[in-house]
């Protein structure tokens, strides 16, 4: 895509000047109310239409492919961060652009998909092992690789061995009947030679024009007086949709085929087989098409066409890695609009050398402390920049997140001179720094322990596969923080938790922001009807609300003054504490008063405290420390106990008490054959149990399965009675 009129734009306080003119995308996802998140994928969904309707449509892009890139990586972000706002007329749901009325529509037999893309070495490998991961195979699978044409995508059909249509990609499922332009190029066949030519054969490729060529018709294009061309992409894209063939046929293009559609039988079992039989039939394929099994091959392989890039006779943006074995292909399948055994490595963008004025930090809606770089504006791939993201404090110390160093373990201090690079992230990054052009008093970053906006202390959770800290530090103070408040108050009142009829993110970005109302923490939501009669000002004499609707409103907060203790739980928003640790945490604890002596403990310090709240099944160490941070806030704490005074959590519904193992303590250990560990669970509770996660002296009952370990060995030493499955199901009378 090509690059035009630059429009000024803003992201998360990052200000730039980008070719889109397309708005401002907005803050960062983790930043977003829902309302932003809203109108982000509403606006990102336009503007991405938009640029594929001149980029498939008319051959005519405003923008450049890594801008692109960046839109489509930032709507999937606000949809991973907003899954249930996810639109209907989401780019993620489509495929190119809707095939245009001047030809003949065909429908595909297979859909024509896209590939997700990777942006580093680091995403190859990730893409490699989720591959391995996916398969649970032993070792890596071997992948091909191959340049990315950027041209146009072609299918095309073949019944007896003669090519019957040629259509566009489309919108993935419909593309446009070009079969009368597609005849006029020579590399593609009309009648497929060799054998093992199945009945039906569908050949799919990309369309494009040599720089030599394009380079050719510019020049006739300037001896006639006519408008020159903008690139070769989009110049084969037009002339291959031309509706007059002769003109296509004037055009020298090309086509290069790497892969296939509808199949009545696949001769090859691998990718690789299948492209070199494409070769038989007459196709051309691309020589620089190679199989790997080991991934600093493959990522030398890429660097290696990168640098010859400047060289081939036409144009790439990357390089496509393929799972070879079809097999594998078809039990990896696909998800949204590509498949999972396949994905684009781009090229990265362009990179520029400017000076480090300042670092901010801003407090996210997670309580998430980000730092961001103030830079010296610079123009890095047509966009001026003036900011960029620092990730977290220790990628500015030159610490990644695997603990090894990056920059060659350089810290980032302001005044450094860095290098910024903008791929396909919206946010440009600091690469690098130029340790030579470091100022003499230029000292480390000290990142801040407590939050700048509320003073709560920020930590950084330690992992506990790892043994490492986490690399985001993040605000303590989820009931006090301002810059966290407005989404707490979203969640506390959300549908799984305290689900409050009419107060809906509307409404508490209403009362959150209203002058006379401040309802600044979830205690204050059930002050309302209180503090509302003592304002001068009334609810019901505010825009938008009457007597009515401010009376249903005050009716449906006292409510739910009787919650169940799951939802209250829930409703606090402690991190790492969802819905099914909430649900663990009130049947364990059974009541809010016997919760808020653990958590004091726990808070306190308490270590036999913690060895109970740990023994629940499921809850863990990172579970335990994010309880202990927010209740030893003091912020948090008397909230907490306001809270409590507006309302009676429920105790949960109490289980059948007459069963064999009511009140009793069962560990689950060894592989179950009857039924699934969280079918275990259910059951024991259903009958009154409590379920640990670990053997102790107050487990009752101990039910090993095959491959028992470590459990089995601790309950025998501590004399647990221990029962096999179907001892279990003997005693429960199932």
């Amino acid at each position: 895509m090509a690059g035009q009129c630059p429009a000024a734009i803003s992201i998360a306080g990052i200000s730039m000047t980008e070719n889109t003119g397309n708005g401002h995308p907005g803050i960062d996802p983790s930043d977003m109310t829902r309302e932003q998140a809203a109108s982000e994928l509403e606006r990102l969904a336009a503007a991405i239409l938009h640029h594929d309707e001149l980029y498939h449509g008319g051959d005519a892009p405003e923008i450049s492919d890594a801008e692109y890139d960046a839109l489509r990586r930032r709507n999937l972000a606000v949809e991973q961060a907003f899954p249930d706002l996810v639109r209907e007329d989401s780019p993620t749901k489509r495929v190119g652009y809707v095939a245009l009325d001047k030809f003949e529509k065909v429908r595909h037999a297979i859909p024509m998909l896209s590939l997700d893309n990777a942006f580093s070495d680091e995403d190859v490998r990730d893409f490699w092992d989720r591959i391995v991961r996916f398969l649970k195979l032993e070792t890596r699978p071997e992948l091909t690789a191959e340049p990315k044409i950027d041209g146009l995508s072609l299918s095309l059909r073949y019944e007896g061995g003669r090519l019957v249509s040629a259509a566009t990609r489309g919108d993935g499922t419909v593309g446009e009947n070009v079969t009368q332009n597609a005849r006029t190029i020579t590399d593609i066949p009309t009648v497929l030679a060799g054998d093992k030519i199945p009945e039906i054969v569908e050949v799919r490729g990309e369309v494009y024009m040599t720089k030599q060529a394009f380079e050719m018709l510019n020049r006739r294009m300037e001896e006639e007086g006519k408008p020159q061309y903008v690139n070769p992409r989009n110049t084969a894209a037009g002339s291959l949709r031309q509706l007059d063939s002769a003109v296509t046929a004037q055009r020298p293009l090309k086509f290069f085929a790497y892969a296939w559609g509808e199949m009545s039988e696949v001769p090859e079992p691998t990718q690789m087989g299948m492209v070199e039989q494409l070769a038989k039939w007459g196709f051309v394929t691309n020589p620089l098409m190679r199989v790997f099994t080991a991934p600093e091959e493959l990522l030398a392989h890429y660097h290696a066409i990168e640098e010859e890039r400047a060289s081939l006779a036409y144009d790439i943006d990357g390089v496509v890695y393929k799972v070879n074995e079809l097999a594998l292909q078809e039990r990896l399948g696909f998800v949204a609009r590509s498949p999972r055994w396949a994905i684009a490595h781009k090229f990265p963008a362009e990179k520029a050398w400017t000076v480090l004025k300042g670092i901010d930090i801003q407090v996210g809606r997670t309580g998430a402390l980000t730092p961001v770089a103030r830079l010296e504006p610079i123009t890095v791939g047509g966009v001026v920049v003036t900011n960029a993201t620092l990730h977290n404090e220790d990628y500015i110390k030159g610490i990644g997140n695997d603990g090894q160093p990056i920059r060659d373990g350089k810290d980032l201090r302001v005044g450094d001179t860095v290098m910024i690079q903008r791929a396909g992230d919206v946010i440009p990054q600091v690469l690098d720094v130029d340790l030579e052009k470091r100022p003499a008093d230029a000292v480390p970053f000290e990142f801040p322990t407590t939050c700048p906006v509320c003073g709560s202390h920020a930590v950084r959770e330690v992992n506990e596969k790892t043994g490492r800290a986490d690399s985001v530090r993040r605000c303590t103070g989820g009931l006090v923080c301002s810059a966290q408040m407005a989404e707490r108050l979203k969640h506390f009142v959300s549908r799984n938790a305290f689900d409050i009829e009419g107060l809906g993110d509307k409404q508490v970005a209403f009362f959150y922001n209203d002058p006379d109302l401040r309802v600044r923490n979830p205690a204050d939501i059930f002050r309302l009807r209180e503090n509302d009669a003592k304002s001068l000002k009334k609810l019901k004499d505010k825009e938008g609300w009457g007597a009515t609707s401010a009376a249903k409103l005050f009716d449906a907060i006292d409510a739910r003054r009787n919650v169940e203790l799951r939802r209250f739980i829930f409703g606090l928003g402690i991190r790492h504490v969802g819905e099914q640790t909430a649900k663990d945490l009130a049947r364990y604890y059974g009541s809010a008063e016997a919760l808020t002596v653990a958590m004091k403990r726990l808070a306190d310090g308490d270590m036999a405290a913690r060895e109970d709240l740990i023994s629940i099944d499921g809850i863990g160490n990172t579970v335990a420390d994010a309880l202990t941070e927010f209740f030893a806030e003091d912020g948090n704490m008397r909230v907490y106990e306001e809270l409590l005074e507006q309302v009676s959590p429920e105790p949960p519904e109490q289980a059948d008490t007459s069963s064999p193992v009511a009140g009793k303590t069962v560990v689950f250990t060894g592989s179950l054959e009857r039924m699934t560990r969280d079918e275990a669970k259910a059951m024991a509770e259903r009958l009154g149990a409590k379920v640990s996660g670990s053997v102790s002296a107050k487990t009752d009952l101990l039910v090993a399965g095959p491959g028992a370990g470590s459990k089995l060995k601790k309950a025998q030493e501590l004399g647990v009675e221990t029962i096999d499955e179907d001892g279990w199901f003997e005693l429960v009378g199932a």
